[in-house]
């Protein structure tokens, strides 16, 4: 017997249920890393009351934090994936 909201659904429609939900969990956590950096990103560089544009200053401190932020994931992404490997 089935739990109230359990459906019993085939292997074909399970495994596409199965993907969807990672394929979403995925862009939750990219949203997450991307407010994550953002918020750090614009705390460090962000000194001042933003105007129009940024200065030189906060725009190159802004692409350096966002490089070096995604360079460290990129390379903790792959550590993992070594690791799993073994």
């Amino acid at each position: 017997m089935s739990q109230p909201g359990e459906q019993n659904f085939d292997a074909a429609t399970q495994k596409e249920l199965q993907s969807f939900l990672e394929q979403e969990q995925a862009k939750a956590r990219m949203q997450t890393s991307i407010h994550t950096f953002t918020d750090l990103c614009w705390d460090k560089c962000i000194t001042g009351t933003p105007g129009a544009r940024f200065s030189r200053g906060e725009e190159g401190c802004l692409v350096n934090c966002v490089d070096r932020f995604l360079d460290t994931s990129l390379f903790i992404v792959k550590n993992l994936e070594q690791r799993r490997g073994m």
